[in-house]
């Protein structure tokens, strides 16, 4: 099989991967317009990173059953409905003047982000397992859609203000609903399955592998490779106008130099967990990850020693530049961490992809809203703006240790079937 576009397959590929894209664009929304909101309304640290974490908690609430539907109704479908819920939650965000109005509307908004459940459900089935790797990379790719709206958005809202860059996302992604729609066409399995007139596999039935403790291992892992991402997305643009004291839209395109790696290079990791293995790759981005969180985490430091001849003192501090270095590198590790885990589901759990899917990218989902909420506490707590990191640091050192420690004792053993997966470096066994 191909990934171009001229075949079925490659046109749900590429034309999910452009959906993808838009709905993150509309997911991440609130990195932009909720700075000019928290200034309008005058919220505290706390509760502005409850207004951009709202839509990431129903996002990922939503995966599971997204995950589930997609694998009973199929993903042209569940896809298009989705993206038109969205659009209409978003328009109406527009007319929304109060906080609690901005949050019942970030609600309906955050039904973007379940489009990734129906995206890896759908795309999965086009592709046998040694091509899923690449091909789940490529779709993950749409998380570019956070660089976009921090690209574009900051100049639509200086122009003509944060309500029309709400209107204009809206608008766009009903139009990408119904472009969906008329160039896909429905899954091979769930063709199959209407020819044949068999039933749809059970509701319980299809959450079943939700029981293999694996799932929830790969589920944490996914709360830092892709829930501090999109927190991160979320939080870097407040975070540069405080630290460096950038305008909005000056932070909103270095804030893009984070999403951006860790967007476009998810292909990547999908091609090297096809080539290595998903373990080798978890390895890298977790290690990698420590390493670059514990820079970032290192707070302006003054002090003074006593010398010989007086006392000398110093000063140090991350400037901008190396700032945007370890970001970088950051969201690099984390975009080949997010292809490993998907790798590993499609591997594992090729029946179940929906649900398994859709509780991993949920519980990552989740990451992506209770993180922002902790940051802005921290902020409110510590006084500290590297507290963001701080945390980042411990998470991710700890699933570090938490797979080094698993894997070295399942070593020795493990199951004809996962050995066999190791041998042929489409994951590592488990």
């Amino acid at each position: 099989m191909q990934l171009g576009m001229s075949s079925a397959e490659g046109r749900a590929l590429w034309m999910s991967t452009l959906a993808f894209t838009v709905c993150f664009a509309v997911w991440t929304i609130f990195s932009i317009i909720g700075v000019r909101i928290k200034d309008e309304l005058g919220l505290s640290e706390t509760e502005f990173g409850l207004l951009i974490g709202t839509p990431i908690l129903s996002g990922s609430l939503s995966r599971i059953f997204l995950g589930i539907w997609t694998d009973r109704f199929g993903g042209r479908v569940v896809f298009t409905v989705t993206m038109l819920a969205t659009s209409a939650a978003t328009l109406l965000l527009a007319f929304a003047t109060t906080y609690s109005q901005m949050l019942v509307a970030a609600l309906g908004v955050g039904l973007a982000g379940g489009s990734f459940a129906i995206g890896v459900a759908y795309v999965s089935r086009f592709y046998p397992q040694q091509q899923q790797g690449t091909a789940l990379g490529i779709f993950g790719v749409g998380n570019v859609g956070a660089a976009v709206t921090k690209f574009a958005a900051p100049f639509v809202l200086l122009a003509w203000g944060w309500q029309t860059v709400a209107v204009i996302w809206a608008v766009v992604l009903a139009v990408m609903a119904l472009t969906f729609f008329v160039t896909t066409v429905d899954d091979p399995v769930l063709l199959e399955r209407r020819q044949s007139g068999a039933a749809a596999k059970p509701f319980m039935l299809e959450l079943s592998a939700l029981r293999d403790p694996r799932v929830w291992r790969f589920a944490f892992y996914y709360f830092f490779v892709f829930g501090a991402f999109v927190a991160l997305a979320l939080w870097l643009p407040r975070y540069l106008i405080g630290v460096y004291g950038f305008d909005i839209a000056t932070a909103g395109m270095i804030g893009a130099l984070y999403s951006i790696p860790a967007s476009v290079f998810r292909a990547y990791g999908g091609v090297l967990s096809d080539r290595i293995g998903a373990r080798s790759v978890m390895y890298w981005s977790l290690a990698v990850s420590a390493v670059a969180t514990l820079v970032l985490s290192l707070p302006p430091t003054s002090y003074v020693v006593r010398g010989i001849k007086g006392d000398i003192s110093s000063h140090f501090e991350i400037g901008v530049g190396a700032f945007i270095v370890a970001t970088f590198v950051l969201g690099f590790f984390m975009s080949l961490g997010k292809a490993a885990v998907f790798k590993h589901i499609a591997s594992y759990y090729p029946n179940n992809v929906g649900a398994v899917g859709g509780l991993v990218g949920m519980i990552g989902g989740l990451g992506g809203f209770v993180l922002p909420i902790a940051f802005g506490a921290l902020n409110d707590l510590t006084g500290v703006w590297s507290s963001c990191f701080m945390l980042l640091f411990v998470i991710v050192a700890g699933l570090l240790v938490w797979m080094d420690v698993t894997v070295r004792r399942l070593q020795p053993g493990g199951s004809r079937a996962e050995q066999s997966l190791s041998r042929q470096s489409v994951v590592a066994a488990e």
